[in-house]
């Protein structure tokens, strides 16, 4: 028979059993579910890479732990949908409908087009679920937070608003400007608009107009073609007979590497300068087949701009043998401070969960990240600076795209002065390169005036 020590000893170990067993922090416990919803264009690599970013922290986070809230442990799953926002805004609100109402997400990222995102910020409101949105750049998704707060504030930019946008835009492209007076002997250049016909860019054309002149250029004219469009001969013909020594392109749409296609094809005489979002995309420059050699754009490099975006960058790589474009690394970024908000605020409600997120301050992979306060113009918008974040430049040269800015230079003064401030001296890429100018425009324009 066995004596009182031993039944003692082995009820003691059935009760430890049973607290493991039903512990909320038991190992063994199947997890729950947080269901990450990606509303993209998932037809272009800008949208895939909104998705692929989400993923690859997802499962980073869910084998570090997942997320804890109140003991209980959540895994994240993402869930995509192709929400076709450059061509339908009927198609961008039916994705995110999809997504809330019949997937049940609890949170939603992505959105890219400001005309489907403008549209789906009001399913959002409706439902109360908390938008992290990568494009959607125009200022009144972010201005109607201050006009409305109780409304839109579930609305929270992960990239930058228009605005500011523009002026990073200016600040890439100003050592550009010098050095084309400098090199082809023009003290007053002349600059022409080449710029997708979309909303969000409405408010960077009415800059150009403005700072180019500024920074001592003339500005010759504008031409915006539509982001469907096959064929840009007629705009390039066109801003060549005017004379234009550099070409200030802005585009997000899928007509991004036609740009750097027929720029190059044709040889047009004009640096082609500013942000091609698909030229961001490593295929560019098999997608121009080389074609896009000198062509200059905002855009992310390998280059390291925090500890953590360099093993982000051959992590993807490794994943899906293709470089990260700025939406995976922003989408990859946010699941991580998503969670910290989740775990301070200890539940999943949006409305609870707010505040915490308003808080941000996280060194992501592109920096220090946080966000505009309640009182601002422009609410829940990215910070934008030296010190928090920004957009990088590079150049497309013989099959690379090299680093050039930030350059450890300062910007134009009439930028700094019209809202872009900041020392800019004390930020420098890792292993940035001057810019070229490319040689056929340097020949075309010898002994010129």
């Amino acid at each position: 028979m066995m004596d009182n020590f031993q039944s003692s000893f082995l009820f003691l170990i059935f009760l430890v059993a049973v607290a493991v067993v039903f512990s909320p922090f038991n190992a063994y416990a199947a997890p729950k579910t947080m269901k990450i919803g990606v509303s993209a264009p998932l037809k272009f690599a800008i949208g895939q890479h909104i998705a692929k970013g989400a993923e690859v922290a997802a499962d980073e986070i869910n084998a570090a732990g997942g997320v804890v809230i109140k003991g209980e442990r959540y895994n994240y799953e993402v869930i995509a949908v192709d929400d076709n926002c450059f061509l339908s805004v009927t198609d961008a609100v039916s994705a995110i409908e999809r997504l809330i109402t019949v997937k049940k997400v609890n949170f939603v990222l992505g959105g890219y087009s400001s005309q489907g995102t403008l549209a789906q910020q009001e399913v959002m409101a409706d439902n109360k679920v908390i938008y992290l949105a990568t494009g959607g750049t125009h200022p009144e998704l972010n201005a109607r937070i201050a006009k409305n707060y109780d409304r839109y504030k579930y609305w929270f930019r992960i990239w930058v608003c228009s605005t500011p946008q523009a002026f990073n835009y200016f600040a890439q492209v100003s050592s550009i400007v010098e050095k084309v007076k400098s090199e082809l002997g023009i003290p007053k250049p002349k600059v022409a608009l080449l710029m997708d016909k979309a909303i969000w860019i409405d408010p960077i054309g009415a800059l150009a107009k403005k700072l180019f002149p500024a920074m001592g250029c003339e500005v010759i004219g504008e031409w915006r073609p539509s982001v469907q469009a096959t064929n840009l001969t007629a705009e390039f013909s066109a801003i060549k007979s005017a004379g234009a020594h550099m070409i200030f392109q802005v585009s997000a749409g899928p007509i991004g590497h036609l740009y750097g296609k027929q720029w190059g094809e044709l040889k047009i005489p004009a640096c082609l300068i500013g942000v091609n979002v698909e030229a961001n995309d490593f295929s560019h420059w098999d997608g121009t087949r080389g074609m896009c050699n000198y062509e200059e754009t905002s855009g992310y490099p390998r280059v390291s701009f925090s500890k953590k975006s360099l093993p982000f960058w051959d992590k993807f790589v490794k994943r899906y043998n293709e470089p990260p474009m700025y939406t995976a690394s922003i989408n990859y970024d946010v699941l991580f401070y998503l969670k910290d908000a989740i775990e301070k605020a200890g539940t999943l409600n949006s409305d609870a969960l707010i505040p915490f997120l308003e808080k941000t301050d996280y060194l992501g992979t592109i920096r220090r990240i946080a966000f505009t306060p309640r009182n601002h113009a422009r609410p829940h918008d990215l910070m934008v600076g030296p010190d928090y974040t920004f957009m990088f430049a590079g150049q497309w040269r013989d099959g690379k795209f090299l680093p050039i800015w930030p350059n450890g230079k300062d910007i134009h003064p009439a930028i700094a002065a019209a809202g872009f401030p900041g020392d800019w001296k004390k930020i420098k890429l890792e292993g940035a390169v001057e810019y070229q100018v490319p040689p056929w425009v340097k020949e075309f324009w010898k002994g010129k005036k």
